[in-house]
């Protein structure tokens, strides 16, 4: 064995001895086999599916929350209350229907956020850089936008009569929101000002204009993107002093203004801050539009949270609103900067980002009934992020593997991008990360490949649902079939004529209780699920180290 080996070994050992890897309780098999147990007994309960109408619908997006994201997310939630996180459950994993969705562009294997932002809100697949326009439109070519308009699952929520929501941690008007409400061949047509002559020459309108103009009666509208509203080289009313903040306007409307002129007598207020934010009472608005930030909203880290709400605050707000209506509502809620931290190379942000998110889907389930609320959280596309390294239970998320590479010598992180701009040299060799802070907020996590901004992954996005006809989401789909289960379940959309006797029937059935009910009737079945739930009241307390739900009800407030 050579030196460097021996060093491993000796050093892999003493780390083993000095740091209890897991508690005592888990070297029993007893302990697992209750645990799976209590699981087995809980999913028994699913059999009975709910097959409500949906009242009211949430999708919770998570952009760029890959799976790599979820777990490692999961795993910094559990480390930011005590635990070493393995075992805590995010929110989003306490739901009982879970699939996979591919998503594609029409014309990328990887996808960028607004043809996936199409697919999902829209139902129909779209290429790269497109928002609520099909497939026979191509990016940027202003004359292939007409005729080839797609509608949004929250337009047809808002003709049936519902209450409707968008909340982001970007610009109101970056991809994933603007689908909802815009049909641009361009994603980066925040505003006139940066479109090209010959598109508004065109016809084609900004998707800010948009925002205001193709459904005007959107409920509640927060994020960011104030400068977009307003005309070229206006001060921003926070940041009067910074020229990038500044309106970016070239036909010198002042869409704010616009927006509280339209709504008459109605109360309608326009916010900026937290503090005006929190001081609504929700019950006596009927339509808001906050804009927190010039451009997208600041990273969780680094937010003034005197000035800047939590997407968690933003949440309760929009859902206390939206759900005066007795039609119900339907919300659309973005955790947008989860991607731009991995686009970055900032993992740190983009995972805290994760939990915020997470923690905004905690809110609305408190807010909410499972009986009559579908709530579906998902991704749009995933990154090149992963961790890995053999790294010891309970190590930091953002820390060493338990070893060096045995090329060069060196140590690295879990935490590495395929590519992206953390791949530096020092003498043309990888750069030696003990000598610098590798936890500070904003470190770059080395890449294979050099690139200013990281990359879109391809792989599948998980898909969680509770709700009604929640169960309609499983094993693997495209990434479009998601608002159609969501209209059919809400029954709205194409679907409105299939809802019969208290639940949706699909065309050319008379009955989904055949397929759907539980074999309650069966003294075999009833005999089984008596059995286990006995056995679930026999079982000792969990320790709170391994208690998935104490590590996560524990942080409801951060």
């Amino acid at each position: 064995m050579n030196g460097i080996a021996l060093l491993f070994f000796s050093s892999f050992a003493s780390i083993c001895a000095a740091i209890p890897q897991f508690p005592e309780q888990e070297k029993e098999p007893k302990f697992w086999r209750d645990w799976a147990q209590r699981t087995l007994t809980k999913a028994l309960s699913l059999q009975r599916l709910n097959t409500n109408i949906a009242k009211n619908a949430i999708l919770f997006l998570g952009d760029g929350m890959g799976i790599p994201t979820v777990t490692a997310a999961r795993i910094l939630k559990g480390q930011m209350n005590g635990f070493s996180g393995e075992e805590t459950q995010l929110e989003m994993d306490k739901f009982p229907h879970v699939a996979l969705a591919k998503t594609y562009n029409t014309n990328a294997q990887v996808p960028d956020s607004a043809g996936t932002a199409t697919a999902y809100l829209c139902g129909v697949k779209a290429n790269e850089g497109t928002v609520g326009v099909s497939a026979a439109a191509v990016r940027s070519q202003c004359n292939t936008t007409f005729g080839n308009e797609v509608t949004s699952i929250l337009k047809w929520a808002k003709d049936a009569g519902k209450s409707v929501g968008i909340v982001t941690t970007t610009r109101v008007n970056h991809a994933t929101p603007s689908a909802a409400y815009a049909h641009c061949v361009d994603r980066d047509w925040f505003s006139d000002g940066e479109m090209p002559p010959e598109a508004i020459q065109g016809g084609c309108k900004d998707i800010a204009r948009q925002l205001l103009e193709n459904i005007p009666n959107i409920d509640v509208i927060m994020g960011g993107g104030r400068k977009y509203m307003y005309p070229k080289n206006t001060p921003d009313v926070e940041y009067p002093n910074e020229y990038k903040a500044n309106g970016t306007r070239q036909d010198g409307r002042r869409l704010v203004d616009e927006w509280k002129s339209s709504k008459g007598n109605q109360a309608a207020h326009y916010v900026w801050n937290k503090n005006q934010l929190l001081a609504l009472n929700p019950h006596k608005v009927d339509y808001l539009l906050g804009l927190f930030e010039p451009a997208d909203m600041q990273y969780d880290l680094e937010r003034d949270k005197q000035m800047d709400p939590s997407l968690a605050e933003m949440v309760e707000v929009a859902i206390k609103i939206l759900q005066k209506n007795p039609k119900g509502f339907y919300l659309l809620v973005e955790g947008g900067r989860i991607d731009h931290g991995h686009h970055e190379g900032k993992a740190k942000q983009a995972l805290h980002e994760a939990v915020q998110m997470d923690i905004a889907v905690g809110k609305a389930g408190v807010l909410t009934s499972e009986e009559d609320t579908l709530t579906v959280v998902t991704a749009d596309h995933s990154h090149v992020f992963t961790f890995g390294g053999y790294t010891l239970r309970g190590n930091s998320i953002f820390g060493l593997a338990p070893m060096q590479s045995d090329v060069d010598n060196k140590p690295f992180t879990s935490i590495l991008y395929g590519n992206g701009p953390g791949f530096k040299l020092s003498n043309g060799e990888r750069e030696n990360i003990s000598t610098i802070d590798y936890k500070q907020n904003n470190y770059l996590a080395q890449s294979a490949v050099p690139l200013q901004m990281e990359t879109h992954g391809g792989e599948d996005v998980a898909v969680f649902a509770k709700g009604p006809l929640a169960h309609l989401l499983h094993g693997v789909h495209e990434q479009n079939y998601i608002p159609h289960v969501m209209a059919y379940a809400t029954c709205i959309g194409q679907n409105t004529e299939h809802c019969k006797g208290g639940y949706p029937v699909p065309c050319g059935a008379s009955s989904l209780t055949s397929t759907l009910s539980f074999p309650h009737t069966q003294p075999a079945a009833v005999l089984a699920l008596i059995l286990l739930l006995h056995l679930h009241t026999q079982q000792p307390p969990r320790s709170p180290h391994t208690d998935p739900d104490t590590a996560a009800s524990s942080l409801s407030s951060y």
